[in-house]
């Protein structure tokens, strides 16, 4: 009894000198001289919760609590490539209390369970008490190897992953970020998560050095719920990978986001609360890419072309790379850095390249992409073909448009220059956020382009025209020597005439589809003799049998 009293001393007395790097002054510290909520009602030795120098398990090191024999339910995800098992080493030790199964008194060293304050018995409910399903919480026990990390792509070899975050035996365990010993700062982490430098030791996602997320200094502006509730860091790069991802108690177990909602992760700080911008505001309006009517469908490795249609806020952003380094049409960049795509020739991308690309995964040749809103004289709903460089017109967003003639283009624009689908479809207001979230007008366009026929003519009814398209221009009939008429003495829409997109070329000829002209079939139809279409006859100039507002042109020929 000497020599057993004499060694549990030692472990106090080491434990007092160590000061705050001792278990002494830590939740760990179980006896009744604790200073933590959970504690002994008298037992007074500090060591013997979890170590005993005799009758131990025949388990490094000297463990004094029987294995609870559980099955734990194992954390998985499609983008996991290591193969985690049931719970040994240091893990399981770690487990006899955390999983919230097992007395915390109950010692084999102790022939009764020792009793603990406050009524205690086994871990309480809370972020400390993992349960036996650890799904939501970071895998442990597997072999962390170098063929693990180069087909994982982002994972540090492991001779890379340096102390004080260790490997047990060449297996990451719960002790590889956690030291149960001390708390030098906070949960017994063995490095500080500030900017994620314990994260960072083992994960290298790609791009992230250029990633807002890494950068930003926003902060909470006090508004709302709390972005970080279980953060004392105050901006987005002080929390790194906190913002998204929590390694125990995740929301969302698959990736251990924080939110049970894909958009809940994102829209926590870009509700205008943290990020400069509003996206939630967004997202509510009319026309908009609808987040929240989709749960869970999303998956990183699912195929660039979208077949079962679901539009998440991760569909279209990394959160690992994107960042605030836009590029000029059509190469993208910032936000929409590191994702997949399709480009103009159907195959599957990744990284995309161009900023079409991405929209081309939904609208091009998924199999349920949406319809056109009007119905054409030639219908084509499938927006890469509409946009291939090859048709007879189409608007510049691949490459160039085909007419070398476009009087009422607005400074700088030329027609040489080439746009982005977010020209044209994106949030409306001065101050939205860029890209295509939400908007008040059908399609989710950026400003009014009135389709109705018969619509009073006014530069807020082609508002969207007329960012681009000088109204004196039109209305002047420089480029059509009828335009004024069509427009504003008979209020036809430019919808009617011209289709906005482009016109494929294994459907239309050069002569009946230049300029853009795929007449509306609500208000253009054959003429009396049957004959349907536009001729252009050269430079603004051409002829049009048709039937329209009750007019028979039979070769009506405009031009100067």
């Amino acid at each position: 009894m000497r020599k057993h009293a004499t060694i549990w001393l030692l472990c106090g007395v080491l434990g007092t000198n160590l000061g705050a790097q001792s278990i002494v002054n830590t939740a760990h510290n179980l006896s009744a001289g604790g200073t933590g909520d959970i504690r002994a009602s008298v037992e007074g030795e500090i060591c013997l919760f979890c170590h005993t120098p005799h009758n131990s398990r025949p388990r490094s090191p000297l463990w004094n609590k029987e294995e609870t024999g559980r099955s734990y339910i194992l954390y998985h995800s499609s983008t996991v490539q290591a193969v985690p098992g049931q719970p040994d080493g240091s893990s399981l030790l770690c487990l006899s209390c955390h999983d919230g199964t097992t007395a915390l008194g109950q010692l084999l060293s102790r022939e009764s369970v020792l009793p603990m304050s406050s009524g205690v018995t086994t871990l309480p409910a809370g972020a400390s008490n993992l349960g036996t399903d650890l799904r939501d919480d970071h895998p442990v026990s597997f072999d962390y190897t170098a063929q693990l990390a180069q087909s994982d792509g982002e994972l540090k070899d492991p001779s890379a992953v340096l102390p004080p975050v260790q490997l047990e035996e060449g297996r990451l365990q719960c002790t590889s970020c956690h030291d149960p010993h001390r708390d030098l700062y906070h949960d017994f982490l063995r490095m500080p998560d500030l900017f994620s430098e314990l994260c960072l030791s083992c994960h290298q996602p790609g791009s992230w050095d250029q990633s807002t997320h890494r950068v930003s200094t926003a902060s909470w502006n006090g508004a709302g719920a709390d972005p970080w509730p279980r953060s004392e860091h105050g901006t987005v790069a002080e929390n790194a990978c906190g913002n998204c991802h929590e390694t125990h108690g995740a929301g969302y177990p698959y990736r251990l986001v924080r939110s049970e909602t894909e958009e809940g992760v994102c829209l926590a700080c870009h509700n205008g609360n943290v990020a400069g911008t509003n996206v939630l505001a967004q997202i509510v309006k009319p026309y908009a890419h609808e987040v929240s009517a989709f749960h869970l469908q999303h998956d990183p490795v699912e195929d660039p072309l979208v077949v079962s249609p679901h539009v998440e806020c991760v569909d279209c952003h990394n959160p690992h790379a994107a960042s605030s380094q836009e590029a000029l049409p059509p190469l993208a960049g910032g936000a929409l850095s590191g994702v997949k795509g399709v480009d103009r020739n159907g195959t599957p991308v990744d990284p995309l390249q161009y900023g079409y690309e991405l929209c081309f995964r939904c609208h091009a040749d998924s199999p349920l992409k949406p319809a056109s809103p009007t119905l054409r004289q030639v219908e084509q709903n499938n927006t890469r073909l509409e946009f291939d460089p090859a048709n007879p017109s189409h608007h510049g967003v691949v490459s160039a448009g085909v007419n070398p003639q476009v009087p009422s283009l607005i400074v700088p624009l030329t027609t040489a220059s080439v746009i982005a689908c977010t020209d044209c479809h994106a949030s409306d207001g001065s101050d939205a956020p860029a890209g295509p979230h939400g908007s008040f007008y059908p399609s989710l366009l950026r400003d009014m382009y009135e389709t109705e026929d018969g619509a009073e003519e006014s530069a807020s009814s082609y508002a969207l025209c007329y960012g681009c398209h000088s109204r004196t221009s039109i209305l002047g009939d420089e480029s059509f020597d009828e335009h004024d008429l069509h427009i504003r003495d008979e209020n036809t829409p430019c919808n009617v005439c011209h289709d906005p997109h482009g016109i494929s070329h294994t459907q239309g000829g050069s002569s009946d589809h230049s300029h853009l002209i795929n007449f509306d079939l609500d208000v253009v139809r054959p003429a009396n003799n049957g004959l349907f279409r536009y001729e252009s006859t050269g430079v603004f100039s051409g002829r049009c049998y048709l039937n329209c507002h009750g007019q028979n042109h039979m070769g009506w020929h405009y031009g100067y």
